[in-house]
């Protein structure tokens, strides 16, 4: 039976030594998508976030902690969650970089990830707010939904 592209992606080779250069990426995220995106970029990137999400959707926190290291995005941890919002943060060396690189950098590509498979699992609208810590070299992403909002 044939794999789809989304199984081919995420199918963990047991001896997979392949990493993309960090310059690679870097050119692609930090200048590329921000030239033929322009101002409109982050948010066109939340809402890219958000379909791609769809397209990889994931049942547990846990996993969408492992597709970030697996997608080279960094560490994600989840600090706490409530009855309405949950809290987490993304650091490591790719965040630490891209900060380096870009004074300007953003993550609402990762927001809209985060946004919509947590809307996913939990059934209910949900929206991601970003928060750079520039000196820190980590991101606190704030998700909330609403119980009476649910997902259709």
């Amino acid at each position: 039976m044939k794999k789809d592209t989304t199984d081919l992606l995420l199918e963990k080779k047991e001896n997979d030594q392949s990493q993309i250069p960090a310059f690679g990426y870097e050119l692609v995220r930090e200048i590329l998508l921000d030239d033929i995106l322009g101002k409109d970029s982050p948010q066109i990137l939340y809402w890219a976030g958000k379909r791609m999400a769809r397209r990889f959707p994931l049942t547990e926190k846990d996993e969408i902690i492992a597709f970030f290291q697996s997608a080279g995005w960094g560490h994600l941890e989840v600090l706490k969650e409530s009855k309405d919002e949950m809290e987490l943060v993304l650091n490591g060396d790719t965040v630490a970089r891209r900060f380096d690189v870009n004074e300007h950098c953003h993550f609402q590509l990762e927001a809209g990830f985060i946004a919509e498979q947590i809307s996913l699992q939990k059934k209910l609208l949900t929206e991601a707010i970003e928060e750079p810590k520039r000196r820190a070299k980590k991101v606190i992403f704030t998700v909330k939904w609403d119980k009476k909002d649910s997902y259709v």
